[in-house]
């Protein structure tokens, strides 16, 4: 049982889509190239999963809407720079920072899913968006993949950016981030 000095931030849907999303982007990431099919699987998951955030962030629940957590770049960069001088303030929902970072990764995801269908559609001639991808030459097709794999390296260095600045301000507010992002709550103060 959840005590009365917590608060419940993260709806299910939230949750649930994080969590499948850190599943479907680990799994794309190991198991290519070994195998394409497994890959493709979960690129089509993490791109659908990215575009309910989307439109969650639009008609969520309160602090899964962008209008609560997308700041101005001139607050962000006051918030990180208060990160490593370890003084931010505390936010119930996303923090400024946080809140960057959820755009940055559903852009990096989104991209690099869109990338990976184009990949798809012209070396495999298979997925939606095949039709559009016929004629592209052997050339066009190693740049298409090659922009895939930086996309995907560049959401893997967002993750591992989103991950210390979890560590950070779950150190620097005493609060188990992670654990709010299973249970769903945080403590009010």
């Amino acid at each position: 049982m959840i005590a009365s000095a917590h608060t419940r931030v993260w709806d299910p849907l939230v949750r649930v889509v994080h969590w499948l999303v850190v599943v479907g982007v680990f799994t794309a990431y190991v198991v290519e190239p070994e195998d394409g099919s497994i890959h493709a699987l979960a690129g089509y998951t993490v791109l659908g999963l990215a575009l309910v955030r989307v439109v969650w962030g639009f008609v969520g629940s309160e602090h899964a809407r962008f209008s609560d957590f997308v700041y101005r770049p001139s607050i962000v960069q006051r918030y990180l720079a208060d990160t490593v001088r370890f003084r931010t303030k505390r936010y119930l929902g996303h923090s400024p920072g946080g809140g960057a970072m959820v755009i940055a990764l559903l852009a990096a995801l989104l991209a690099t899913t869109v990338s990976g269908l184009m990949v798809y559609g012209a070396e495999q001639h298979a997925g939606p968006i095949a039709s559009w991808m016929v004629g592209v030459s052997k050339d066009g097709e190693k740049v298409l993949e090659e922009i895939h794999e930086t996309l995907a390296n560049v959401t893997l260095g967002l993750v591992v950016l989103h991950l210390i600045g979890v560590a950070l301000a779950s150190w620097s507010h005493r609060e188990n981030l992670v654990k709010s992002m299973f249970t769903g709550y945080k403590r009010q103060r």
